[in-house]
């Protein structure tokens, strides 16, 4: 070990010795490692930002469970005559069963008029049946939301949105306690709701949906992780259960989730992080050859050095690893040069293209990026000393003392 630090401090003491050819062996290397880390540090970034914009426009811990109502014969899609799907008991036993971590809920959606109870003149609307853990996703301006008791007892109430309360009355606080007609019922409304959707919508448990409606238009699960990481454990669980739970129907459910959404973007990203590699890559081999042509110059020079060290003792092992450790050392030094460039690069050139894009885009500095660095500077040291350190290491001390 202190043989190797030895000459390890040797090399050093040799490049400031050296000081123009140690900066010609490092200026390929420093250029190739500057350039290697501008790019893997921007596209890093550029991954970054794309999973910000995947988890803004996509909900990454939602699981759906939706029921296939239609079946391919001769790639023809036909519904089927006979399949399963979710109503409020099966679905609360499921939730019970796996005692998800997070949120659940169910929805069934259809289109319709609706009238006041006191009037003749119809609206078009969409008429929803929800359960009462849904509540979280909107804001309640009048009433309540609807309860699990209004979903066990199926009392014939409803919730209306701003959209439609202010089509059914001047006011939407006059709406609470008046009755609506859809179809062939009466429900009374409990509350008013402001949704981000502008559509008109009518609100009732799912408990007053017929299962004939329900089996014409099966219901959608959905499961909210309270974290990504959960997603394949849960998804995983939830198979299970329609396998035990719908033994003759479980191929009429697909179970969906927005993982592939990320993963599509992570192939993306490797893919063009390694042809970028590849691209910059020719650099930093240009940058080798010339550490490899610099050390034999230095061979050449160093002919008389090298058969007085023979001469005293230095065994073949002993030159070679002198003449490795000075070329990795170059390449250390000259990556290290390399990476404060890179990174000088990226200050600069962010800020450019935040200017240009008009997008808050980042560079970003990975713990992968450093260690690709460490790795390709000492590969390099090794590969391109390898042949001159052999070269040196085989010169015979007699000849090579009386070399002038």
């Amino acid at each position: 070990m202190k043989k190797i630090i030895f000459t390890f401090q040797m090399a050093l003491r040799d490049a400031r010795s050296n000081v123009f050819h140690t900066f010609l062996s490092v200026l390929g290397i420093v250029i190739g490692v500057a350039a290697l880390v501008g790019i893997l540090s921007l596209i890093d970034g550029m991954e970054r930002f794309a999973h910000r914009q995947i988890e803004q426009t996509t909900n990454l811990k939602g699981i759906l469970i939706q029921t296939i109502t239609t079946e391919k014969i001769n790639n023809i899609a036909i519904t089927k005559t006979n399949y399963d799907f979710f109503d409020y008991t099966k679905f609360k036993q499921l939730t019970n069963d796996l005692k998800i971590d997070g949120k659940a809920y169910m929805h069934y959606r259809e289109a319709g008029y609706i009238e006041m109870e006191d009037s003749d003149s119809t609206i078009g609307t969409l008429f929803s049946g929800i359960v009462d853990t849904k509540k979280d996703q909107f804001k309640v301006i009048e009433g309540r939301f609807i309860t699990k008791n209004d979903l066990q007892k199926k009392d014939s109430v409803v919730m209306v949105n701003k959209t439609i309360g202010l089509q059914l009355a001047d006011s939407i606080t006059d709406l609470v306690n008046r009755k609506i007609k859809y179809k062939n019922g009466y429900y009374n409304i409990i509350g008013i709701i402001d949704t981000s959707d502008s559509d008109p919508e009518v609100f009732v448990p799912i408990t007053l949906i017929a299962n004939e409606a329900l089996s014409k238009k099966p219901p959608t699960c959905v499961i909210v992780a309270n974290s990504v990481e959960n997603v394949p454990e849960i998804k995983e669980a939830i198979e299970n259960w329609i396998e035990v739970n719908f033994k003759n129907h479980n191929n009429d459910f697909k179970i969906i989730t927005n993982e592939f959404r990320v993963e599509q973007a992570n192939q993306g990203f490797l893919i063009f992080r390694i042809v970028m590699g590849l691209i910059v890559g020719i650099s930093v081999l240009v940058g080798g050859i010339g550490i490899m042509n610099v050390l034999l110059i230095s061979v050449n020079e160093r002919i008389t050095e090298i058969g007085i060290r023979k001469a005293v003792g230095a065994k073949q092992k002993d030159i070679v690893i002198q003449f490795l450790s000075e070329s990795i050392t170059i390449s250390i030094l000259g990556s290290v040069l390399g990476l404060i460039l890179g990174i000088v690069f990226t200050m600069i050139a962010v800020p450019i293209i935040k200017h240009i894009t008009k997008i808050p885009f980042e560079a970003a500095y990975t713990f992968n990026t450093f260690i690709i660095i460490s790795i390709i500077s000492v590969l390099v040291g090794v590969i391109f000393g390898t042949y001159p350190a052999l070269k040196a290491s085989k010169l015979e001390p007699v000849e090579a003392i009386r070399h002038e």
